[in-house]
């Protein structure tokens, strides 16, 4: 008999993640929000953006982990993280995996199709960087620097301008939040290769955690994470994309998310990089009403 857990549709959402899920909605909604200077897209643009938020989760999500699984289980075998994951307990064999991967995806870029031709290129364009991230012989999972440069550009940059592209035309979407997205989107990447730092050794996956140490990555991820609030700030004080209006609360709050930042990145776990990324989402949050008040 099968267990709830063991069923296709359950096993499935426990190789994408749902917890992954807003690490693209969320800068997603962020470029959707500048494009109009709204919270919500205009009516007529309502379904094609909740097509894009089905995209952006669980299909690509579900496609570039499936991936991941497949290529990372020796390192997976020897991570205590991953303990429970359905392909390293067994609950999933790598050939349905690979089934799956193939649907979830043709499933995005034919969702994708429904946003638009520069979307389905966009989607495409991250599933083959999925691909160059994970598999053999490219791997840049393994090659220090690019693991790094990968995911912040995803994250940083391809997610906004995903969201930006569902009313407005792509090269129109503003370089300096790209640039403020990549900065932050590394800084809160570059901790993570130190959690599976054990693991990767074991592997003999090559990520800048394993090439470089723990203590230049605490380093890195300092310089980024404040040249993000650096930034920020000069864009506020020229009253450029970010208001002016957030100039002083900006000034009050870089130093409390530096501090933040230095102590729970010393020793980073996932719990203690959440609370990174949610106290980020205060000032994230500030931006956005100020800008939608425009």
């Amino acid at each position: 008999m099968t267990t709830l857990s063991q069923r296709p549709v359950v096993l499935l959402v426990a190789v994408a993640r749902p917890w992954f899920w807003p690490v693209s909605w969320v800068p997603a909604y962020l470029g959707t929000v500048l494009a109009g200077h709204a919270w919500l897209p205009a009516r007529a643009d309502t379904g094609r953006a909740l097509v894009a938020l089905l995209v952006l989760g669980p299909l690509i999500w579900g496609a570039v982990l499936a991936q991941n699984d497949l290529n990372d289980l020796p390192s997976d075998r020897e991570n205590p993280r991953k303990a429970t994951a359905p392909l390293v307990t067994g609950a999933v064999s790598a050939g349905r995996l690979r089934r799956w991967y193939y649907g979830t995806a043709l499933a995005a870029v034919g969702a994708a199709l429904v946003v638009g031709t520069l979307f389905v290129l966009g989607v495409a364009g991250v599933l083959l960087l999925g691909w160059a991230y994970s598999v053999p012989p490219l791997r840049l999972k393994a090659r220090p620097g690019w693991d790094v440069a990968v995911n912040a550009l995803v994250v940083g940059l391809v997610s906004p301008a995903a969201g930006w592209s569902i009313t407005r035309d792509p090269w129109q979407f503003p370089w300096q939040f790209g640039l403020i997205g990549v900065l932050f989107a590394a800084a809160l990447y570059v901790p993570t290769t130190v959690t599976d730092l054990t693991a990767d050794t074991i592997a003999a996956d090559t990520t800048f955690a394993v090439r470089f140490g723990a203590r230049l990555a605490y380093r890195l991820g300092l310089v980024l994470w404040g040249a993000a609030l650096v930034f920020s700030l000069l864009c506020a004080a020229v009253d450029v994309l970010v208001p002016r209006s957030t100039l002083i609360p900006q000034l009050v709050m870089a130093p409390v998310l530096f501090g933040a930042y230095a102590v729970l990145t010393r020793r980073p776990t996932i719990a203690r990089l959440a609370v990174v990324s949610v106290l980020f989402g205060i000032p994230t949050a500030g931006f956005a009403l100020a800008y939608v008040s425009l």
